[in-house]
């Protein structure tokens, strides 16, 4: 099957950059939301994502616009009937996420390939809620997903060996490196970055040091580009918050617990970059 339009659901920051990334690689790309609002404003990210390239000498002008117009708005989650191939970018819940793929299971012909880009959750219970678990697999890009060269590929118990290679290849036809891992609560990505960002919110909870220490040991000493709570600020308090729930209750090891100040600034609505505060201030 000769794959050319691609379906993205979820128009937020991930959906977004996932869109633009296939579209800068030719794909014919419909980002679904539930909205139009949240489709414009996801149109408009992507917009001022391949202005700034522009800017910086990356693409002209006219390999912007071409960009451009390969990417259409929808609110209409039937339309994935027309599909080649589906990325699922919505909100880390798993029952949200089994509901969209029942349904796309029923629209899309049953030979597509339907991706989760989920950075934590179970890959298994999502393909069992569909016909075609042989054909669900894990394709979690990081964000910013036009910079970031990683693919973390991740198999469910049922993905099967074409499946696997076909999103593979995809991956590097989209000009990023594809790492394959296994079905476990967090993966590789989030079961380690996850454990020292929180790591991190422990040592500032307990008075090791202000949040500007922890983050310049982690610069200055290990050579991290960010230190651990600039990166939680850029991630989403909530969204490692949640990540670390999905831990502690799959692997039920109190190494996995949230720390406490971390519910406390999800609970406060403190969740980073997104609200100008987490664990610094944004203007």
């Amino acid at each position: 099957m000769k794959i050319e339009k691609v379906f993205v659901i979820g128009a937020g920051t991930m959906g977004a950059g996932v869109a633009q990334v296939f579209a800068q690689s030719d794909f014919d790309v419909t980002l679904v939301d539930t909205g139009d609002e949240i489709v414009r404003r996801a149109l408009g990210m992507i917009e001022g994502s391949l202005t700034r390239a522009v800017q910086k000498g990356k693409i002209d002008n006219s390999r912007k616009e071409e960009i451009i117009k390969r990417i259409r708005g929808e609110t209409d989650l039937g339309k994935a009937k027309e599909a080649d191939f589906v990325v699922e970018a919505v909100f880390e819940s798993l029952a949200l996420k089994k509901e969209i793929f029942k349904q796309l299971d029923e629209e899309c012909p049953p030979e597509v390939i339907l991706c989760t880009n989920t950075s934590s959750l179970p890959i298994t219970p999502i393909a069992a809620a569909t016909k075609r678990p042989q054909k669900v697999i894990g394709m979690h890009f990081f964000n910013p997903a036009p910079v970031m060269k990683l693919v973390e590929i991740i198999r469910a118990l049922t993905t099967d060996d074409e499946t696997y290679k076909i999103v593979w290849d995809i991956s590097l036809q989209l000009g990023k490196e594809p790492v394959g891992v296994n079905d476990s609560p967090g993966f590789a990505s989030s079961r380690i970055l996850m454990v020292m960002i929180n790591e991190a919110v422990f040592a500032l909870w307990e008075g090791v040091g202000d949040a500007k220490a922890i983050d310049d040991v982690m610069k200055l000493g290990m050579n991290h580009p960010m230190g651990p709570l600039e990166l939680a600020d850029l991630i989403g308090l909530d969204i490692c918050l949640n990540v670390m729930n999905v831990m502690y209750e799959g692997f039920q090891d109190t190494k996995y617990r949230p720390c406490v100040l971390l519910k406390k600034m999800v609970a406060a609505g403190y969740l980073g970059r997104k609200t100008k505060k987490g664990f610094y201030e944004y203007k």
